[in-house]
């Protein structure tokens, strides 16, 4: 299958022994009871197989509502999928799954979603401190508080539960460059798919999407002094041409892309690449 044959949002890849993996939103119906996640294998980044199920959620009585944004991080020799399920509540989640294989199957890890069971929450990343610390970073979502944000918590060693209570990094419109979104006569402002990166240099950033002028973009955020906190600098946008919910991954030949869906229409996202310059202090696209 070509890039343009995959109907997915929310791309996320990881590289492993020559393999690409591809995970995604499967987007028919806007990720809603879509029965779990899928990934696509590839050699090149321009030819993937056929889906591949790795993730069952009506198995485990998570086909509820939304099965959004899986993203799989290997810690402590396993791998661990971060993905955005509805709740009995009606609100969403974000869930930590387990597998032995980045194939899967996947597995529920713990007993409760990991954001606070009294917001509408989507698109958790794991990012762990170089002291070995590990964070969930999310998004409280904007159908809840009108004007998103972005927050983090600690997380157990174990990764299946909060430590404390969340940290709000901003809201939406903190942002200059974010415009407002109009829903059902409330002017929202979005936040979606933040994905913690740190440069060649230490340098942390972090991507995370919104909408300019009704175009869906990436943007990014840089931490002062490398570590996750409040003390970060708005860049100016990443990327602009309606694409997002991305994330940064290396290839074989040690270059670095960034993925993301393009347009943000249902039934008609697809994975795109575009390279990236890592200067250290700062990320541009090439």
């Amino acid at each position: 299958m070509k890039c343009s044959e995959i109907n997915i949002r929310d791309p996320y890849v990881i590289y492993l022994d020559g393999i690409y993996y591809m995970y995604g939103t499967r987007a028919a119906n806007f990720g809603n009871h879509t029965g779990g996640f899928d990934v696509y294998t590839s050699t090149d980044l321009e030819t993937w197989s056929d889906p591949i199920p790795c993730f069952d959620s009506a198995a485990y009585g998570m086909n509820i509502g939304v099965n959004w944004a899986p993203e799989v991080h290997i810690y402590r020799g396993a791998y661990y999928m971060f993905a955005t399920f509805s709740r009995e509540c009606g609100l969403h989640g974000t869930f930590v799954l387990k597998a032995d294989s980045p194939l899967g199957p996947f597995a529920p890890h713990g007993d409760r979603e990991l954001t606070p069971v009294e917001w509408e929450c989507l698109d958790g990343t794991l990012y762990v401190s170089p002291e070995g610390k590990p964070y969930l970073v999310f998004c409280h979502e904007h159908m809840q508080i009108l004007n998103g944000t972005i927050c983090y918590v600690e997380l157990s060693d174990d990764l299946k539960r909060p430590v404390g209570e969340p940290v709000l990094l901003f809201h939406a419109s903190d942002c200059s460059w974010v415009s407002k979104y109009p829903m059902n006569g409330e002017d929202h402002y979005v936040t979606d798919g933040p994905f913690m990166y740190r440069s060649e240099t230490g340098a942390l950033f972090m991507i995370w999407s919104s909408f300019i002028d009704g175009a869906y973009v990436e943007l990014s955020v840089k931490f002062a002094d490398g570590k996750l906190g409040t003390d970060f600098t708005h860049l100016p946008p990443l990327y602009t041409k309606d694409g997002g919910h991305g994330m940064i991954f290396s290839t074989a030949d040690d270059k670095r892309f960034l993925t993301f869906h393009s347009p943000n229409a249902s039934g008609h996202e697809h994975p795109f690449f575009v390279e990236i310059e890592d200067k250290g202090d700062q990320l541009t696209v090439k």
